[in-house]
């Protein structure tokens, strides 16, 4: 296997035309014969490239709306030959396929026009048959073609040409090659998710995940753990999507800390109020809403001091000028918001390591996306825990009725509970946290821990009692025994908010009664692990 393969003859087909004249010219002037097609040929043809169509070559013309145009053995041919297998050799001679040495194409836009909200016929017709044919015959001879699928690798041919005096290394071919192949892949994976979608299949027989190449990271959760972050090309405002103002490079733990406190910021519309989210090892530190952003922040931040040190803050509203200067007051590792005003971004260009997330928008929260979880052997998919409750889903099951304000803190803790990792506990008062119980393995040591928790809280802050005397609470999941409940009661929490559905939910009921709290029912739960 020769290293180095001269490149004599190109074929050229592309979809997205950046760059592609630029290309042009220089692979001319190496003396490449350039094939080409439809408006690829065109846009070279108006800039004065010299291109041979590729119909001339097959003897047959682009018909069927370009459908059929390069699925023809005279390219085919000349990109699976291989040119030091003699018999292969003959046959090109024989029915005369010449060789290509280099094909650049890149695909119809399935993807942009799937996110266009294109109709389906509209959808079908983006999914290009002859350029992944191709690319993948390219790819399979490597040995002594190149295959371009991706504007970025222009300079870097480009390079390799001059570097060898107009051929490639096989190195540099095996890369060409790698890429393609994760390309098509990629674009095979959207086209069957969507028509999956389609046709309302959530578990189809085969299931493929794609993603690109956002960034490779230092390490992963730990040093010693290689790690890469891979974008599954959707919008969805959040980490993928922010732009990351200042600050070093996200690690591992940010980007999935980051994610976890954005999507629970996201909870509480901007239009009912500023709120923030302080997130520390995936788990809320302390979540609040206030009349400003500072105050939100400063609730949400006395909720818990000691683990909101290098932790995760996110905003619902754009970082202003006061809240970035309390921010700063303490080593924090992210802050990611919809926006930032020019006097915070300033403020924050003084922690030069601080890194600063903008996204423009919040995701919303009802979002029926899917996550997927590697297992030995296997992948775990469901669709997002949309799951939304309001007060018209509460069923009261106790004697007592909880007052309206109660039932606002009751649904602020319940939104909570879902972002923080079961067993989950939270205690909220006023639109705060005032104590989380997250990742026991039984739900009265959560009680328990959010109850020392807040007890911490009252000391710091100079209480004359724990913040959870007066609490509502709430329960990602059933109670399945009174215990539970009855720390909360004992921590001196007035009313609780649980999904229901325990065999023991009488003995429950009962023991909220006697201790005089007021409960409401969900019928859903929001198990996080």
């Amino acid at each position: 296997m020769t290293n180095l393969s001269p490149v004599r003859r190109a074929l050229i087909s592309v979809s997205d035309k950046s760059g592609l004249v630029d290309l042009g010219r220089e692979l001319e002037a190496m003396g490449v014969e350039i094939l080409s097609t439809g408006g690829s040929a065109k846009a070279m043809r108006d800039a004065g490239i010299a291109v041979k169509d590729v119909a001339d070559v097959t003897g047959f013309p682009e018909m069927m709306d370009g459908r059929v145009k390069t699925l023809h053995p005279m390219v085919h041919g000349g990109l699976l030959a291989l040119r030091d297998n003699p018999e292969h050799v003959a046959a090109m001679d024989e029915h005369g396929i010449g060789a290509i040495d280099l094909l650049v194409v890149n695909l119809y836009p399935f993807e942009a026009t799937v996110a266009s909200d294109a109709d389906y016929p509209t959808c079908i017709e983006n999914i290009d048959i002859g350029g992944p044919a191709m690319i993948r015959a390219a790819a399979k001879n490597h040995a002594f073609v190149n295959v371009v699928v991706d504007v970025r690798d222009y300079a870097p041919l480009l390079a390799e040409l001059r570097e060898n005096h107009g051929a490639t290394s096989l190195g540099f071919r095996q890369s060409l090659a790698l890429t393609a192949y994760a390309r098509t892949a990629a674009y095979d994976a959207a086209v069957s998710n969507w028509m999956a979608e389609q046709q309302g299949d959530w578990a189809p027989r085969f299931k493929a995940v794609a993603g690109e190449l956002a960034s490779r990271l230092r390490y992963g959760e730990n040093p010693h753990q290689k790690a890469a972050f891979y974008t599954d090309g959707s919008d969805r405002p959040g980490v993928a999507t922010a732009r990351q103002v200042q600050g070093k490079e996200l690690s591992y733990n940010n980007i999935n800390d980051t994610d976890a406190a954005f999507e629970l910021v996201s909870e509480f519309d901007p239009a009912d109020g500023p709120a923030v989210a302080i997130i520390k090892h995936a788990n809320p530190s302390g979540v609040a809403r206030g009349a400003t952003l500072l105050e939100a922040y400063q609730k949400a931040f006395d909720c818990d001091r000691t683990s909101a040190f290098g932790g995760i803050v996110a905003l619902n509203q754009p970082l202003d000028a006061a809240t970035a200067e309390a921010i700063t007051a303490i080593f924090t590792e992210v802050v990611i918001a919809p926006g930032a005003s020019d006097e915070a971004q300033e403020i924050f260009s003084a922690k030069k390591n601080l890194r600063l997330l903008l996204t423009d928008s919040l995701p919303d929260p009802r979002d029926s996306g899917m996550t997927v979880r590697q297992v030995s052997g296997g992948y775990l998919f469901q669709n997002k825990d949309n799951g939304f409750v309001g007060l018209e889903d509460l069923k009261v099951v106790t004697k007592r009725v909880p007052t309206e304000e109660q039932l606002q803190d009751l649904l602020f803790a319940w939104k909570v509970a879902k972002h923080v990792k079961s067993n989950a506990i939270v205690y909220v008062k006023d639109k705060a946290t005032v104590g989380v119980g997250a990742g026991q393995m039984s739900r009265l040591d959560s009680a328990n821990i959010a109850a020392v928790k807040a007890e911490r809280m009252a000391k710091e802050l100079g209480l004359p009692e724990s913040p959870a005397v007066g609490s509502a609470v709430a329960s990602d999941a059933f109670f399945p025994f009174p215990d539970g409940l009855m720390e909360a009661a004992a921590a001196g929490a007035t009313c609780v908010i649980q999904p229901g559905g325990s065999m023991r939910d009488d003995e429950v009921i009962a023991a909220a009664d006697a201790a005089g709290l007021a409960m409401v029912f969900t019928g859903m739960r929001h198990f996080r692990h």
